[in-house]
Parts: structure tokens; C-alpha cells; sequence
């Protein structure tokens, strides 16, 4: 029935291009009425009955503009082209966000690119890095004084300095954002007297809040600056950032199939993200970070918009419907759970069902099989 239709459609398509010119035609019927408006001209104002007594004054309620460019224009009138927007007004690879005292820096790139441009940015300022666990999104820099660092860095972080005769000591954290391939920016100071020997601790929030926002602001700009250029990729953070210590795939006291992450939540949050988006397998359709839960389609492949049919094909049914779509729909929710020091993940039909024994092994060992 849809390709008969899809063969009606296009036999009308063909018709109504053949000669039908008192149907299409510029005196047709169903004409373009776009310039009608050319034709316009002013008409004298509405005048009211003499004995109509006071009456609030009637405007024009369509008035031609005085300002035109040619009021006496003639012919089809051309619509101009849209200039291109610029995307670079509308959006920024790089925002600052802030909380109360705190700030720290959004971006729309995943973990393991963002590390190499952050670790760049302390790299070009003179910090030395002492410490570095891509595993965590953690580096810290080793004690040094400011005029070690560079020079416009280093003198405005010695006027936030509680003492211009100090040392300083940085320590940037990455995590995956809330939204899947984002991610988030901390920086952390801490300062001692110049030559002490005592190993001051990070605290967990900010406590030199003006050279942290003055660290956090740089940062920023150096990443903007090279999202314009074009980011780099760490191979390294790309292939560790979020994989887990320890993976293993067993069944729970039922029989069902778990698989286990040595890792914590957020880690093993982005790990699982990347794995059914590396397998191929089925569609994500949506995600719940406050729940750990992934929505999952398994009858339907990821969205190529290369591969989108044509308009014939749209027509002549090789597309199937919404409804067709839903009927085999095979919707199922994997589901993130911390137990002690590791990460249980499930797959569910929903919350109170779990997903059948084969369905489940299927999805986990896929999962298992892009972690690493």
C-alpha cells in the first residue's frame, strides 16, 4: 500500500510538471503570490459620517514604509540569501562556570582531550610536573617560587600571595562532565614560606580563592586559543583515562550477569559511555547520570546521517516508519552501581525486571570487550 502511494505521488509529480499551466503557471491558479505586494498603492483615508460625533482616530493598520530603497520597483522580487552565522558567537568549546566562590572551566571535549591541552597550559608557564595518574585526571606541579614561573603568570600570582617570599603548588583535577563527552576543570593551590620543608596538604576546596580564580581564568584562555587552532588528543589519557583497574564478567546469586569494575563511579561512568559507543552494536537513546543509567536500543544501529536514504527512497518505502520502528523496538537500561571499591553494572528491562540471561551476557561482554 505505501508503495502504491509513493507510485501515486510521483506519477502526480510528473503530471503537474508536463504543461499544466493554468494549474502552475504564473496565471495559474495555484500561482507564487510572493510579489503580489509590488502592486500595492496608498488609497485615500477612511472618512467617517459627518454625524458620527467624537470617534477615536482609525491609523492605517498596514502603512508603506517611507524609508524603502524604490518605491516604484517592478518585476519578480528576489529573496537575498542569509549571511552564514558565526559559530564562534554562539558557542565556545571552553566557559567558565562558577559556584559561590569556586570556579572552574566547562568543556564540550571529553576527558582525554582536554588532558593534554591542560597539561600544556602549566607546561608553557614554567610549572614542573611532579605528579601525574591519567587513570584519575589528576597532575599535580612540584613547589616552586614565583619567579620560576613565567614571568606575567608569576608576578600576578605573587600579588594574590599572602607573602611575596613563597612558594606555590598546583593541583588540576579533570572529571567527566554531567553531559556525555564533557568535561570539567578544577584548580587547586596551596602555598608555604620559601624553604620549608613542610608538605602542605590540597585542601579540598579552594582556599586561595584569588590565585585559583587567576590560574582558572588563564587556563581558560589557553584553551580557548587552542580549540581555535585545533586540539590535540592524548593517546595515553584516551586509552587510560577511563578504564578500569579490573574487569571482570560473573553472575550474581541468581544467575543473572554482572559485570565488574575495579574503578570508581565517575571513571567507570565514562568507561561504559565510550564502550557502547565504540561497539557499534545499538543506539544509546538516552542517558541519566543522577541514576547511572544508560537507555539502549538493540534494534537500532548508531545514527549515520551519511547513510540517510534519498528522497525516492524515503518514497518508495525502503525507510521505515515511526510505528514500524517502535513495533520491534528491543529497549533495555544498563544500569551502574557502586558496591564497595568497585562498579556493578546490570542490564535491565526496567526497574523492576531484569533483562533476559543472553541478552544481557550479549551486552556486557560488549562492553567489556572496548574497556581498556
Amino acid at each position: 500500500m505505501k508503495r502504491l502511494a509513493g507510485l501515486s505521488a510521483l506519477a502526480l509529480i510528473i503530471s503537474s510538471t508536463s504543461g499544466c499551466g493554468w494549474l502552475w503557471g504564473e496565471d495559474g491558479y495555484f500561482r507564487d503570490r510572493g510579489s503580489d505586494y509590488l502592486q500595492a498603492h496608498p488609497t485615500a483615508p477612511m472618512q467617517l459620517p459627518p454625524d458620527a460625533g467624537k470617534a477615536k482616530r482609525l491609523d492605517p493598520l498596514l502603512p508603506i514604509p517611507r524609508n524603502v530603497a524604490d518605491d516604484h520597483a517592478t518585476g519578480e522580487f528576489q529573496v537575498p540569501r542569509p549571511q552564514p552565522l558565526t559559530a564562534g558567537a554562539e558557542a565556545s568549546d571552553y566557559t567558565l562556570q562558577r559556584s559561590g566562590s569556586s570556579r572552574w572551566v566547562l568543556a564540550q571535549h571529553s576527558p582525554a582531550e582536554v588532558w593534554p591541552v591542560a597539561h600544556q597550559f602549566f607546561e608553557d608557564n614554567g610549572f614542573r610536573i611532579a605528579e601525574e595518574r591519567p587513570q584519575t585526571g589528576e597532575f599535580n606541579t612540584t613547589w616552586q617560587r614565583f619567579d620560576e614561573l613565567s614571568a606575567s603568570l608569576g608576578q600576578r600570582l605573587s600579588s594574590t600571595a599572602s607573602s611575596g617570599d613563597s612558594e606555590v603548588r598546583v593541583r588540576v583535577r579533570i572529571e567527566p562532565g554531567v553531559q556525555r563527552n564533557t568535561s570539567e576543570v578544577y584548580i587547586v593551590s596551596v602555598e608555604r614560606p620559601a624553604g620549608s620543608t613542610a608538605d602542605t596538604a590540597f585542601p579540598s576546596t579552594s582556599a586561595n580563592t584569588g590565585a585559583d580564580a587567576l590560574l582558572v581564568d588563564e587556563m581558560l584562555a589557553s584553551m580557548s586559543r587552542s580549540a581555535e587552532k585545533g586540539g590535540s588528543v592524548s593517546l595515553l589519557a584516551a586509552r587510560d583515562f577511563d578504564a578500569p583497574s579490573r574487569v571482570s564478567l560473573s553472575e550474581d546469586g541468581s544467575g543473572n550477569p554482572v559485570l565488574f569494575l575495579g574503578s570508581d563511579l565517575d571513571r567507570a561512568w565514562s568507561g561504559v559511555g565510550r564502550a557502547l559507543e565504540q561497539s557499534g552494536q545499538w543506539r544509546v537513546e538516552d542517558i541519566n547520570r543522577s541514576l547511572g543509567l544508560y537507555y539502549i536500543n538493540l534494534s537500532e544501529k548508531p545514527e549515520d546521517k551519511h547513510n540517510e536514504p534519498g528522497f525516492f527512497g524515503r518514497m518508495f518505502g525502503s525507510e521505515p516508519t515511526k510505528e514500524e520502528r517502535e513495533a520491534r523496538a528491543e529497549r533495555y537500561q544498563v544500569r551502574l552501581s557502586k558496591v564497595g571499591e568497585s562498579v556493578q553494572v546490570t542490564v535491565e528491562k526496567n526497574i523492576n525486571t531484569v533483562a533476559p540471561a543472553d541478552v544481557a551476557r550479549r551486552v556486557l561482554s560488549a562492553i567489556q570487550d572496548h574497556l581498556g
